[in-house]
């Protein structure tokens, strides 16, 4: 190619980029003055328009968000703008309107605005949201109340806003939604609650042993390796610190084997938690919960724990294995005398340098074949009950 060739293609690249950018510039300024006008509606206009373009927020934040728009951090940005535009305190104001078609558009259009933006969600709580989203959460509505749990979530995920949001009542009716909402709703009040859950001084103050049964019946229902089973078990741990929290957990259809399940096929996390619930419970009164616990088949899964869990499980997975024994004190000798024996014989083997990863692996087989074990004596306990034994659910 030649020198006149590559001066004609660069001239076209230079062009190119100029033309991109204009077109860029003047959709920016278009959106700008669709922001301005959007939030004139709002303060100034009668009800009609305010819905409009509250519903017209709505549409340009999630147009912003395609991937079609010229910026890829268009969004970002439209959010921030239009909150700078002063579209927030309006938008709070109609959740309290008595027209349920403001309500709902407000409300779709404040989620919005808050999805990815912890500023936002900073100010929508200090614009004195969260009182009218939790009367909304009282709702018989099915909808206009999962949407106000989608927004307690979205606003939970901001640390400044979640002793506002826990003052204001909303935990015991995100509660209620464990037992009647939709999978969606279930999913949102899990995570909400959770999300309070995180702040030292909310832990216990946000739940009560009503939570247990809906958390213990959602933990049964899902894939226990899962991050919603993670938010479950975590929140049933922090209610077996409390003596009525324990006592629903024990009470509850499958509470015991549903935590149990959940040490054998959880995740790191879940696994964590759940152990630590089942901890919680005998150590608060071995003589009450430790045949409890036995009767479910806990061993096998707190012995792979021993092995396989974070530092903390198997610490707890340690401790919990003491306490199931007849003599704790007993326990402990045999346990570090087996530790012992296994490391020794695996020195022999393989040598000293290798001896710490040998006696794991043997321990790991040794776990294994105890839980083939179990589930064999159980295969053949069950064979052997007469149709009328097997409980029907």
């Amino acid at each position: 190619m030649g020198q006149e060739e590559e001066d004609t293609v660069g001239v076209e690249e230079v062009k190119e980029q100029e033309e991109e950018e204009i077109g860029t510039s003047s959709w920016n300024q278009r959106k700008q003055t669709q922001i301005v006008q959007l939030s004139e509606k709002l303060i100034h206009g009668d009800l009609e328009s305010q819905i409009q373009a509250a519903r017209d927020i709505r549409k340009l934040v999630r147009k912003s968000s395609s991937s079609s728009s010229p910026s890829s951090s268009s969004s970002v940005k439209t959010r921030s703008k239009l909150a700078a535009a002063g579209v927030i305190q309006p938008l709070v104001f109609m959740l309290v309107s008595p027209n349920m078609d403001a309500r709902e558009a407000s409300l779709l259009a404040l989620l919005n605005l808050a999805v990815r933006n912890e500023r936002n969600k900073v100010k929508i709580v200090t614009a004195g949201a969260i009182p009218p989203l939790v009367e909304l959460l009282k709702f018989q509505n099915s909808s206009i109340r999962e949407l106000a749990t989608a927004a307690i979530l979205t606003l939970s995920a901001a640390a400044p806003n979640k002793h506002t949001i826990v003052a204001s009542g909303a935990a015991p009716l995100l509660v209620q939604v464990l037992s009647s909402g939709s999978v969606q709703g279930k999913v949102d009040a899990v995570t909400a609650l959770h999300n309070l859950s995180t702040c030292p001084e909310n832990s216990t103050a946000i739940l009560d042993a009503k939570a247990v049964l809906p958390l213990i019946n959602l933990l049964k229902e899902c894939k226990k390796y899962s991050k919603f089973a993670e938010k479950t078990t975590a929140l049933l741990e922090i209610l077996s610190n409390s003596e009525e929290g324990r006592i629903a957990i024990s009470n509850s259809d499958g509470g015991i084997l549903t935590l149990v399940e959940t040490v054998e096929d959880g995740s790191l996390v879940s696994t964590e938690h759940a152990v630590g619930a089942l901890l919680s419970l005998c150590q608060s009164c071995r003589d009450k919960y430790r045949k409890l616990i036995l009767n479910e088949g806990a061993i096998p899964g707190l012995l792979r724990l021993t092995v396989e869990g974070t530092a903390e499980a198997r610490e707890r997975a340690h401790t919990l294995l003491d306490l199931l024994r007849d003599s704790p004190q007993e326990k402990r000798l045999a346990s570090s005398v087996l530790e012992r024996i296994v490391y020794d014989i695996a020195a022999r083997v393989d040598g000293a340098d290798k001896a710490a990863e040998t006696a794991k692996r043997l321990l790991q087989d040794m776990v294994q074949r105890s839980m083939e074990h179990s589930l064999s004596c159980i295969q053949q306990r069950a064979a052997s009950c007469t149709p009328s034994d097997i409980p029907s659910s």
